[in-house]
Order: structure tokens, then C-alpha cells, then sequence
């Protein structure tokens, strides 16, 4: 930034981080790396971060030789665990804001100074971008991944109980606090289990449109298989919303059961009434008290679950201030610096 332009929030001394997680990316990282803004107003420092996931091209090399920071992981540990390895590290040092970009060259690095301007300005704690948000564009991409991006996105927003558009874009700006309340657990990826984790925080998200262009003859190594994406997601969000949202869940799942069991009760006496004969309906009387049993039994488990969520509460408040002191080490025996 030039030395005579000032911060628009006063603050002299915010620093940026680009992460860019890569896996066999040797064809597309250099352009992606060349592309990144090294100065950008807002801040007094910018560095890029290359995740390498265990990649067995010449990405780790590439990035090495292009002088940007970088982390390798030993084995491929999947896109959560990447994005992890450089939440950790710009925790470590001390960073005040985080972007992560895939360095795929699907996405444009102009939008960056876009995406970060309501952090620096101090109007929200996480921005992602939006490519179907009015104003967003995806160029090139499948009808199919479109209506699966959009589906996913209305339950998600059933969810949380708020509306967003895109839930699925890996291109995202986080604040310095955001990143010490942040607590992620899927391995495959996060860009879902995010929504959940700041909605159960009560942090608004914010969406930017943003322009992403598709290439014809490039497969996503996240979402290739659009079953197996859609299994192994729905089993990240199951989970989230079954430790963020414990009471939502179970009792969910008990009032459902409750309802079928009071319907098979209700139909088996109105058969007794009718015909005055318990035989040949028994069956209706078993299930339903079989229905009901399971009901009760998951809205005590419900009770016991939000018990549970008090203790997960107060680890998680632990967990920020061992990282706002400092004392979140990551796990440096499987990282490889350059």
C-alpha cells in the first residue's frame, strides 16, 4: 500500500495472510501465485501461504521457488485438514486477516480486495464469496452442480435460519477473532460445517458476489463424484447440527417419531371402535407404542445432549483463550517448511 494512503478503520498495522491450499496443483500454481496481490489497501503486510496436501507433483517445489510461505503435509489429509493447517498457522503468528483461495485458477484474485473491505472496515468477521448471490457469476458451470449448490444452500439456510445463497465456495475472508472462535471438525471439508459452527456462535456471515469460471476439462477433487459429495457432506452437517444444535436435533427426531406413534395408536383404536376386535390389528398397537418409546427416548437423549453442550460451550471458550494467549501450537511434526 502506498505510504501516503491511510486505513480506512485507523488501524496502521493489519496484516493479511492468502492462503492458497494445493493438491497436485503444478500446472495451475504458478499463475494463481503470480496473480496474488502482495499490496492492498487495508493493510501493511501481505504473504501468501501454500497449503501443500500431501501433493506427489512439484507443487511444494513450485511454491519454494516462487518465495511464498509454505506448509506440506506429509500425506494427503483432505481440504478441512488444509485449511486447518493454515488457520493454525496464521493463529500462530499472529495474523488479522485470513483469506483462502484455491489455487486452481478458478477464481479471480481482484475479488480479494472485495472480500476483505467489510472485515477492514470492521462490518462483519467472516465474508465468502458468492457466486450466486445477484451480482455473482460461475461461469461454465454444469446445470447439475448449480441445482446441488442451490439445494444444499436452502437447507443449509433451513438450518441456521437464515438465508444464504452459496455454502459451498472455498473462497473466503475470516477476521483474527473469527479464526479464534472457529472450531472445525470435517476432514473432507468445511466450507458447510463453517455456516453451522459461527450460526451456533450467533456470527452473521456475509456474502460477496464474486466471479468463478469452470474449466470443461477439470474435475473438482472435492465434489468429482457428486454422490459421494453429497453423502460425505450430508454426514459433516449431520454431525455439526447434532453438536451445535443438540436440542434441534433430537428433538427433531422425537417429535417425528412421536407423531407416527401417536398416528398408529390413534388408528388402532379407531379400528377397535369400529369393529370392536383387537386381532388383526395388533400390529398397529406394537408399532406404534414401539414409535412412541423411541420418541421418548430421544427427547431424554435431547436433554442429555444439550447438558453435553454446555461443557462443549465451555471448552470452546478455553480454546480461544489459549489461542488469544498464544498457546495454540500447531502440529509442527507433520509439517514440512520450506
Amino acid at each position: 500500500m502506498p505510504p501516503e494512503e491511510e486505513h480506512p478503520t485507523g488501524i496502521d498495522s493489519l496484516r493479511l495472510l492468502i492462503a492458497v491450499p494445493c493438491l497436485n496443483e503444478e500446472e495451475n500454481l504458478p499463475g494463481v501465485i503470480d496473480s496474488l496481490p502482495r499490496v492492498l489497501r487495508g493493510f501493511d503486510q501481505v504473504e501468501i501461504l501454500v497449503v501443500d496436501d500431501g501433493s506427489t507433483d512439484h507443487t511444494a517445489e513450485i511454491a519454494k521457488n516462487k518465495g511464498v510461505l509454505l506448509i506440506s503435509h506429509i500425506t494427503n489429509r483432505g481440504v478441512g485438514e488444509a485449511f486447518r493447517t493454515a488457520v493454525d498457522y496464521a493463529i500462530a503468528q499472529r495474523y488479522d486477516v485470513l483469506v483462502n483461495i484455491d489455487g486452481d485458477g478458478q477464481f479471480d484474485p481482484d475479488d480479494i480486495s472485495r472480500i476483505v473491505q467489510p472485515i477492514v472496515m470492521r462490518d462483519s468477521e467472516i465474508v465468502t464469496g458468492s457466486r450466486f448471490i445477484p451480482g455473482g457469476q460461475a461461469v461454465g458451470i454444469s446445470s447439475t452442480k448449480k441445482f446441488g449448490n442451490r439445494m444444499l444452500a436452502n437447507f443449509i439456510s433451513f438450518l441456521v435460519g437464515h438465508k444464504h445463497y452459496d455454502v459451498s465456495c472455498g473462497f473466503r475472508a475470516y477476521s483474527r477473532e473469527a479464526l479464534l472462535r472457529m472450531n472445525l471438525h470435517g476432514s473432507f471439508t468445511y466450507t458447510h460445517e463453517t455456516f453451522l459452527d459461527f450460526a451456533a456462535k450467533n456470527y452473521a456471515i456475509t456474502e460477496i458476489p464474486i466471479r468463478v469460471t469452470y474449466f470443461p476439462d477439470r474435475n473438482s477433487r472435492v465434489a468429482g463424484n457428486l454422490a459421494a459429495y453429497a453423502i460425505k457432506s450430508f454426514k459433516i452437517l449431520a454431525r455439526g447440527y447434532r453438536d451445535y444444535f443438540p436440542l434441534k436435533f433430537f428433538w427433531g427426531i422425537s417429535a417425528i417419531l412421536l407423531i407416527l406413534g401417536g398416528a398408529l395408536i390413534a388408528v388402532f383404536f379407531a379400528l377397535y371402535v369400529a369393529t370392536g376386535l383387537f386381532s388383526g390389528n395388533l400390529y398397529l398397537g406394537f408399532s406404534g407404542a414401539f414409535f412412541l418409546s423411541l420418541g421418548i427416548l430421544f427427547f431424554v437423549v435431547g436433554l442429555l445432549a444439550d447438558m453435553l453442550d454446555r461443557t462443549r460451550t465451555n471448552q470452546e471458550r478455553i480454546l480461544y483463550i489459549l489461542r488469544s494467549s498464544g498457546g495454540s501450537i500447531p502440529d509442527k511434526d507433520e509439517w514440512n517448511y520450506s
